[in-house]
């Protein structure tokens, strides 16, 4: 009986175990552990739990055999490191073929069959992808019922926030858990996959100045300063100051169009002299554009630049969209 045998067996006849509790049973070395470990969580078999040294690992519930593991090639399982990231209900963070391996078992999906769907729903979404590899999100903007006038210049998300059938992206997923639960791990990833992309946007577009849309509800990590502050983009940062009445109502809590562009425009202040000719916002998430329109009205009528461009980590697919749960 080989290693993977021996720990399987194990796993069925206890739910949890620790490392040092397997190389005692198994008579096998930490390093040979710790890899077939590795491969039972790729393939959804068990979950991590803990951080070293106090580190243990559980059998998931209702979890098929490890051999559903799909046959796909380096390049696939590479592709869909990139593309997919599962939260589980526990709080384990589970990226590429082990996350989309838990995504198909919950739901009863036969796992390379889904695969294949997921691979050809994303290429249906290529085209919305420009050279850069980001969402021009402006043809969406201007094809939203309801604003009477559009001071973005232009509009990009580095993603789209969900997509058909498989929800949130990797990018949504991330913006989601870290901004609920104020996780700095999370925002510290985030900064890691976004951090090159937005260097490049500025420069390109030959930015002068920068401005992180203020968050309306008070947390004691706020992701947009997080941001502000670890994104170190050398540029002018604007002064942009939240206003509110005695309850703030942030714009996820408001279902109407017209309601989300009268909040943002009594809810902004733009606290500054300084001119310049670009101002790129950035945003976490983009639903209506209200925000960073309104933004942009606002920095034009003072004549504090002559144009205006937003960014958005994510940003939904098409017309009005109302994130709420960001």
């Amino acid at each position: 009986m080989n290693v993977t045998d021996k720990i399987l067996q194990l796993f069925e006849k206890q739910s949890e175990w620790t490392v040092k509790e397997l190389v005692i049973h198994t008579d096998a070395t930490k390093q040979m552990v710790h890899l077939v470990l590795n491969r039972l969580m790729e393939k959804g078999f068990i979950e991590k739990f803990g951080r070293t040294p106090k580190t243990f690992y559980r059998k998931k519930k209702d979890t098929a055999p490890p051999e559903i593991l799909p046959d796909l090639n380096p390049e696939q399982n590479e592709w869909l490191a990139e593309q997919f990231l599962l939260i589980s209900e526990t709080g384990n963070m589970l990226s590429g073929l082990a996350g989309f391996v838990a995504w198909c078992l919950q739901r009863k999906l036969p796992v390379e069959k889904t695969f294949y769907e997921f691979f050809e729903t994303k290429k249906k979404y290529d085209v919305y992808y420009n050279s850069m590899g980001i969402v021009d999100g402006m043809d969406k903007l201007k094809n939203t019922k309801g604003f009477e006038k559009i001071s973005l210049d232009k509009l990009y998300y580095l993603d789209f926030y969900a997509i058909e059938r498989y929800g949130k992206t990797r990018l949504g997923t991330l913006i989601h858990y870290a901004k609920q639960g104020q996780n700095k791990y999370l925002m510290k990833i985030i900064v890691q996959e976004i951090k090159d992309k937005i260097d490049r946007l500025l420069k390109n577009s030959k930015a002068e100045a920068i401005c992180f849309v203020p968050p309306t509800i008070r947390r004691e990590v706020q992701i947009m300063k997080y941001l502000q502050q670890h994104l170190n983009i050398p540029l002018p940062v604007l002064n942009v100051k939240k206003i509110s009445g005695l309850i703030p109502v942030p714009q996820k809590s408001l279902p109407k169009l017209e309601e989300r562009i009268v909040n943002a425009q009594s809810s902004f202040a733009i606290m500054e002299t300084r001119k310049f000719n670009h101002i790129v916002l950035i945003d976490d998430a983009v639903g209506s554009g209200a925000t960073l329109n309104e933004i942009a009205t606002k920095i034009k009528e003072r004549g504090i630049a002559k144009k205006v461009t937003g960014i958005a980590i994510t940003g939904s697919f098409k017309g009005f969209d109302v994130i709420t749960d960001v």
